[in-house]
């Protein structure tokens, strides 16, 4: 199969293939720029950036600042596209995103909450705005929503399946049965909810398919069903261009299908993770009291929370193990080595191209 381009808004890159936004210091410059100079789009995640102890009396101005670092980072390594991921839910969701687009950000991909609003946050018409959603009719709201307020649609869509990482956009009683959610089932329904609004702006909307995305036969078979390009984040997390310690990437790597579970989130979602001694502790009781100085959620209840979500991550990230919380995606358990995203990115190329042409 020959690799199509991806284009979205005023933006073409050969390889159809967006990195995903992977919260908590995952996805930071170094591999957002590694992906975008092979051909693809890289994205950092807005959320959990920055000193956590300065955090805790100027919270926004120190995410900003940090946000801000990191684009400027990623100008020095690649002359690519680069996304910045925000999670409608912070609390200083706008900021971020005005921050992003001063900074040169090309795309803004906005989920954990359907993002109604987002258009409102920003009046650069040439950072392309990019919803994550889980369902046509998911889409179908959005891009109403949209249209009816602010007379503009988005510039492409993510459809981020139930077997996607970190937080997903399925009820805990949906991801019980995952097969009835499939990209397979989803995509037709996003494609055909999508059409009315390419009709009415005169344009297409690309339909960017994630979740369990794991090999270049999987992207190939995305792309014949109608999709434009694919997200990835699970198989990006082991490579020397992930900046997350040595002890997260292990945690992938000595996983089990059995150790990648369906957690409950103090940002009000399911979401995915390795099972490993913190979440052995959560369930046995034996977490300490919740204390907040951030308020980074504009979600999250601390009264009735029962861990700081952005504080585990973040020990993860640090490699602390018993203290973390390890996000990923349902096929975190294939990987088996670690290797650098141009390694990663050319066994994708071969799969798809291996891919036998549509009939």
């Amino acid at each position: 199969m020959k690799i199509p381009p991806l284009k979205i808004g005023n933006v073409e890159v050969p390889l159809p293939i967006i990195q995903g936004g992977m919260g908590v210091r995952v996805s930071l410059a170094g591999l957002a720029a590694a992906v975008a100079n092979e051909g693809g789009i890289g994205t950092i995640a807005s959320v959990g950036l920055g000193d956590i102890d300065a955090a805790k009396t100027d919270f926004e101005r120190v995410c900003g600042d940090a946000l801000i670092k990191e684009l400027r980072r990623a100008k020095t390594l690649t002359d690519g596209p680069i996304a910045v991921n925000v999670m409608g839910v912070l609390s200083n969701a706008k900021d971020l995103i005005q921050s992003s687009a001063r900074e040169g950000a090309k795309f803004i991909v906005s989920g954990a909450s359907l993002p109604l609003r987002l258009p409102e946050m920003i009046d650069d018409a040439t950072v392309n705005l990019v919803p994550i959603i889980s369902s046509g009719r998911a889409a179908d709201i959005v891009l109403r929503t949209w249209e009816k307020r602010y007379h503009r649609t988005a510039d492409a869509v993510v459809l981020e399946g139930p077997l996607a990482g970190g937080h997903l956009g399925f009820s805990a009683e949906q991801l019980k049965e995952p097969e009835k959610y499939s990209l397979d089932i989803l995509l037709p329904e996003v494609l055909e909810a999508i059409k009315p609004f390419e009709d009415r702006f005169g344009r297409k909307i690309p339909v960017i398919a994630g979740g369990g995305i794991y090999t270049g036969a999987d992207i190939a078979r995305m792309l014949q069903a109608g999709a434009s390009g694919v997200q990835m984040a699970t198989r990006f997390v082991c490579t020397y261009e992930c900046e997350v310690s040595a002890e997260f990437k292990q945690a992938y790597l000595d996983s089990r299908e059995e150790d990648i579970v369906i957690i409950k989130s103090p940002v009000g979602l399911p979401g995915r993770a390795i099972r490993n001694q913190f979440l052995r502790n959560l369930d046995e009781g034996k977490l300490d009291k919740l204390k907040c100085p951030w308020h980074c959620l504009a979600t999250c209840d601390v009264a009735t929370a029962r861990y700081c979500i952005a504080l585990a991550l973040i020990n993860a990230y640090h490699g602390d193990m018993n203290n973390g919380l390890v996000f990923c995606g349902q096929n975190a358990y294939r990987i088996n080595k670690i290797v650098s995203v141009k390694e990663l990115i050319a066994e994708l190329k071969a799969g798809i191209e291996a891919y036998p042409e549509k009939d």
